[in-house]
């Protein structure tokens, strides 16, 4: 027998169509890619969540000439909201980048590491992330839950 992991998600042809809440949360993403350090890569990515608390944190990726230093943007978001609203959920995350070597055009999405951080932040706060995946321009994903990213994700339940 096989098993078979399908989602669903929401495709849209651009940003404009998100309702006006989102929209912004994309902004703000695409905005904070400025504050990406990525000399070597030239790939700067900003996260924005809004919070349960109706708070709005950033972060953006901030590499490292020691290649595994570097930081994902998810995760320096993730810890910032950690530290100023600790154990507070996150409702939406926007995703987006600025590839300064050529398009930025469809939505990316986060590495393995950045997803299994945020996995686990959804188990941590017992509140399911919806996020957003973008680009500076094009389609934009909407997936209900960070989960599907990662369907066979090792979790605290795994070590017990």
């Amino acid at each position: 027998m096989k098993d078979l992991f399908q989602f669903n998600y929401e495709v849209y042809a651009s940003a404009d169509e998100l309702s006006e809440q989102d929209l912004q949360l994309v902004k703000a993403a695409r905005e904070v890619t400025q504050t990406a350090y990525a000399p070597y890569s030239n790939f700067k990515v900003g996260a924005a969540a809004l919070l349960q608390n109706g708070k709005i944190v950033t972060g953006s990726n901030q590499e490292n000439a020691s290649f595994p230093v570097g930081t994902c943007a998810e995760r320096v978001l993730l810890g910032t909201a950690s530290v100023a609203y600790p154990k507070t959920g996150i409702k939406t995350l926007a995703v987006s980048y600025h590839n300064l070597n050529g398009s930025s055009n469809k939505p990316i999405s986060p590495c393995g590491m950045c997803r299994q951080a945020l996995k686990e932040f959804e188990d941590y706060t017992q509140s399911t992330i919806r996020i957003i995946l973008a680009g500076m321009e094009g389609k934009v994903y909407v997936l209900e839950t960070v989960s599907q990213l990662l369907p066979l994700s090792f979790s605290n339940d795994d070590m017990k």
